[in-house]
Order: C-alpha cells, then structure tokens, then sequence
C-alpha cells in the first residue's frame, strides 16, 4: 500500500518547504487511515489518534498556504520585471557637494593658542575657528598706526603753509599793482608757494604709503585668525592649542558645506545614446541594507571621456566614462551622506 502514496504526492504541486511540509503530513495520516504500519506502532504515534478529518483540514490549510507563498514570489516577479522593463542604462556614482569638502590650512606659520571649534559643530561663515599667537603681528599694527598718525599730521602742516604762502603772494601782488612793492618780492613769494606745494604733494604720498602699511600690518593680524569661509559643519579638527602650523602642514579643519547635496555618477560610453538631461533614475544604496531608493533626475553630462574611478581596478582600466551630475527631487535623508557609493538606474 505504501508503494501508492509516490504516485498520489506526485499528483499534488508542490513549490517551496512549506509545500514538502504539507505533503509529509499527508503521507503520514494516509498511511494511518490505511493500517499499513503495525497496529502497535499505530497506537505508540501522537497523530494516530486524530479523526480523520482533522487530519484532512490541517492538510489542506499547509496546502492553501504554500499556494499563496507561491503566488506572492510570482506577483514579485511581475514587478521586478515591470522595473527592468523601464531600465534604460546603469551606472555607479558617489554622493557629493559643490566643490566638495572644504580643508583649510594655517595662512601662515605660528603656535595656535585658542581652538574654538569641535568636530560635529556647526558653523557659521567668518565664526573664528582658530587664532594663533599674533602678538608681534599687533605691535607691527600700533607702529603702522603710529606712523599713519604722523604721516596725516605732517600733510595738514604742508597744507597751512601753502594756504599762508598764498595768502602772502596775494598781498604782494596787490601791492605791486599800485608801485608799493618790488616785483622781486613777487616772485619770490611765487617760488615759496610752489615749494610749499611740492611739500604738499610730498605728505600726501606718505600718508598713502602709511595707510598702505597699516593695511598690511593688519592684513598680517588677520592671518593668525583661522574663520570659517561658508556656513558648514566641522568634520575633521587637526590641532589644539600648542600645536606649531605652517602653510605646508596639511589641513587644520576639514569643513562639509551646507549645500545640497547630488550624484556624481560615472555613465559609461555605451549608455550615452540612452540617457539625457532631465531624464528620471532611481538612487539606490550600494551597501545593502535594505535603504529604500530615491528619487533624482539627470542635471548634466559631462563633455569629456575618461577613466573611472568608482569599481573594480580591473574594470576602471578599460572602462571610458562619462561624468554625469543627478539632483535629488527631494532632500535625502540624514542617513545618505556625502561620499557614500550608490547605484544608478537610468529609467525611461
């Protein structure tokens, strides 16, 4: 009797586990129903004792459930079909900024002796971030000063002796008109205003060149302040007080800017004909986890072949691509951050 139970299961589908587990129950209450086994052995099984038609129905509901597993796997198809249908072209890319991140570098050599920005704060543009030890850049400011002042004191001096040489020729002119006065005097006079011109012309020069130097001995003191250039969040602090910088020792802080954030995407040569601006694509994370994929539309592409830089090293050598530029059609969230990898798909 055993012998027929292959040919009954082989009649009923089956399509997963749950299935299989189905038609294991079913073979084991048919071989009880038909007193094949022992009777013993009968009565040592749990199930023995079960009616049969509860045996019929727990059957049957195992049955019903692998057929609806299986019509859930088909439905998805369908779909997964229904978006490849709709893929155009494919690409990897890397989130991005405008210019990407900011690093800034000590302007000049010195010791910093105040950090007011930590990792993580968000900062505004000119916020000091940074000051180094600028004492004798101050006292090269007071002497600037000092000699601006004397510069500006010595130009108005220069100014009332013109006014008083020309007062004087006029009176003498006057007085030469009428025969009291030698036009010897007169040209004299003459002369002393033109000198007192040129000295004139003199103090004016060094109050430029003064106020010149004040400007650089002030342009000096701000260069031992290290501020913010845009609004920005603080990614990466390098110093704190005591440490000795100069221009060539790399970056003191490491800013991400507070601009929207895109795709920069590397389409290959063989895609190009499929894709054009403004033509819709699904951001999709290259980690894995599950993250559900984004919205975006392509801004630009790029005018240049060239190598890639994302994939395999293998790949990235034959591969001639094509820079292209994608924007959100919404924000993305907190967790897509800038230089996180993702895929492309180029829709229809």
């Amino acid at each position: 009797m055993d012998a027929l139970i292959p040919a009954r299961l082989g009649a009923i589908p089956s399509r997963d586990s749950r299935s299989a587990v189905a038609l294991g129950w079913y073979g084991l209450f048919l071989r009880n129903d038909r007193g094949d086994d022992h009777p013993a052995e009968r009565r040592d099984a749990s199930i023995a004792g079960l009616p049969r038609c509860f045996s019929w129905v727990l059957f049957a509901s195992l049955l019903l459930g692998s057929t609806v597993s299986c019509s859930r796997h088909t439905l998805g198809g369908d779909q997964s079909s229904a978006h490849a249908s709709t893929l155009v072209a494919m690409a990897r890319g890397r989130i991005d900024v405008e210019g990407g991140l900011v690093k800034l570098s000590a302007p000049r050599d010195g010791t910093v002796v105040e950090v007011t920005a930590m990792e993580g704060q968000h900062v505004r543009q000119g916020q000091l971030l940074a000051a180094l030890d600028a004492e004798s850049a101050r006292l090269k400011v007071r002497m600037a000063e000092l000699g601006h002042r004397r510069a500006t004191m010595q130009q108005r001096h220069s100014q009332q002796r013109v006014t008083v040489a020309a007062r004087h020729l006029v009176r003498l002119t006057q007085a030469a008109a009428v025969g009291a006065e030698d036009a010897r005097h007169v040209d004299e006079a003459q002369e002393r205003v033109l000198q007192e011109r040129g000295e004139l012309e003199r103090a004016k020069a060094a109050v430029t060149q003064a106020a010149q130097a004040l400007a650089a001995a002030r342009h000096d003191l701000a260069q031992h302040r290290l501020s913010a250039p845009v609004d920005a969040v603080v990614i990466r602090r390098r110093i704190q007080p005591g440490t000795t910088v100069s221009a060539h020792s790399g970056p003191a802080f490491v800013l991400l800017p507070n601009t929207e954030p895109f795709v920069r995407a590397e389409l290959q040569e063989s895609y190009l004909a499929a894709v054009r601006e403004g033509q819709a694509a699904d951001i999709m994370d290259e980690s894995g986890q599950g993250v559900p994929a984004l919205r975006a539309h392509v801004r630009r592409l790029g005018a240049v072949l060239g190598p890639g830089t994302l994939g395999e090293p293998a790949t990235r050598a034959r591969a001639r691509i094509v820079e292209c530029v994608l924007v959100f059609d919404q924000p993305p969230p907190p967790t897509w951050r800038v230089g996180q990898r993702v895929r492309v798909h180029f829709r229809r």
